[in-house]
């Protein structure tokens, strides 16, 4: 009897411990609306410009922004410091400098999250042109 009671709770255990899912065994997951922007035509003495680009935690564990880095000192991005819950949205902010930087332009930024393999890094660009001060 002893026996087939030590069964009944191993088994019971093992069942218990598959069923309780660990948060940590969850994937988070990033999904932005769109991946890149472009400012059009931008006048260099009306100063920085900005633009916000969205993005989901499409995972099942929650997502953290560990880093977001611009390939240039003109460009800051501003991004979330707290973890991103599944399911929910937040912003990454990137503002682009035009003073003394007349023509052409396409930055990116490197955004480095807590997901595991070949999309923890995710790359956000910016371009445009801007007319230089009278």
């Amino acid at each position: 009897m002893k026996t087939k009671i030590a069964i009944f709770l191993m088994l019971l255990t093992g069942i218990l411990s598959l069923a309780a899912k660990n948060p940590q065994d969850g994937k988070p997951g990033i999904e932005f609306k769109e991946s890149s922007y472009d400012f059009g035509t931008i006048r260099e003495e009306k100063g920085p410009v900005s633009h916000t680009f969205e993005f989901v935690n499409t995972g099942d564990a929650p997502l953290l922004i560990l880093n977001a880095s611009a390939s240039c000192g003109c460009t800051r991005p501003d991004y979330p410091r707290n973890p991103v819950k599944p399911g929910k949205s937040d912003k990454i902010k990137v503002t682009y400098n035009p003073k003394g930087r007349p023509g052409e332009f396409t930055k990116t930024v490197t955004v480095r999250t807590n997901i595991k393999g070949k999309d923890k890094k995710v790359t956000l660009k910016i371009k445009g042109n801007v007319t230089p001060a009278k």
